[in-house]
């Protein structure tokens, strides 16, 4: 099968004798666009809006960013929100078999804003003078001690009047309010296809890998960073997408 075909989303429909962490190889991308429509309620709805805010706050001859950028959904949003705007794009990923797809599909793309991707971690390559960054479902990945040094290297490449668009799954405080959201998430999986079995096993093999946390962490740890404000622009169950602003 070609590296530049997809296939609908059956990893997890078969009973598996062991269920290994979750990663980001070769069977995930080929299954990733309908893995993640069928798996993060609102994606369909982040990722436009994600052209809108870049046509926002993309300053003229500045680089954007997307961190984690898999198969370029993020990218091409903000490419088409820099239509007429002179600027670039890097996207960063750490998985080759993503980065490869990501390059086919900006290819069969018809704007011209440039991007370049780079194979590395996100956490330790050098950041240029920025205006627009997205972390679009990747802090989440991320061991928790290596988040707020991220967010401060991130600030620190923005220039004033910049934005970090961070789009995250969520955790609850409140235990009755994490079972219902968790329930409600579950029920819009089933809703798109996944039966019980297929949810159960992708939640064993994502368990240990995702680690999601509250709202209100996230914007105190964006504070802590140096950003001057931060907002969360959309929710839908336990998934939400913040924007936040380095002052001019």
């Amino acid at each position: 099968m070609s590296h530049k075909s997809q296939a609908p989303d059956k990893l997890f429909s078969t009973p598996l004798d062991q269920i290994n962490d979750f990663q980001f190889d070769e069977a995930v991308a080929r299954v990733f666009p309908d893995m993640i429509k069928r798996s993060v309620p609102g994606y369909t709805t982040i990722i436009p809006m994600i052209s809108l805010i870049t046509e926002r706050y993309a300053q003229a001859g500045s680089c954007c960013y997307d961190l984690g950028c898999s198969l370029g959904a993020s990218t091409l949003a903000m490419r088409h929100g820099l239509r007429n705007t002179e600027a670039s794009i890097i996207a960063v990923d750490n998985s080759r078999s993503m980065l490869e797809r990501c390059g086919h599909y900006i290819e069969l793309d018809n704007e011209t804003t440039p991007v370049d991707l780079l194979l590395d971690d996100v956490r330790t390559i050098d950041y240029q003078p920025c205006s627009v960054i997205t972390l679009n479902f990747t802090l989440q990945f991320l061991n928790i001690e290596d988040r707020l040094p991220l967010l401060r290297k991130l600030y620190k490449a923005l220039q004033p009047g910049g934005v970090l668009i961070l789009s995250e799954k969520l955790s609850f405080d409140e235990p009755a309010t994490q079972n219902e959201q968790q329930e409600l998430h579950w029920l819009f999986k089933k809703a798109n296809g996944y039966s019980d079995l297929e949810v159960s096993q992708k939640r064993n093999a994502i368990e240990n890998v995702l680690i999601p946390e509250t709202t209100k962490t996230h914007h105190e740890r964006l504070t802590a960073a140096g950003f001057d404000a931060s907002f969360t622009w959309y929710q839908c169950f336990n998934f939400a997408s913040i924007i936040a602003m380095k002052s001019v």
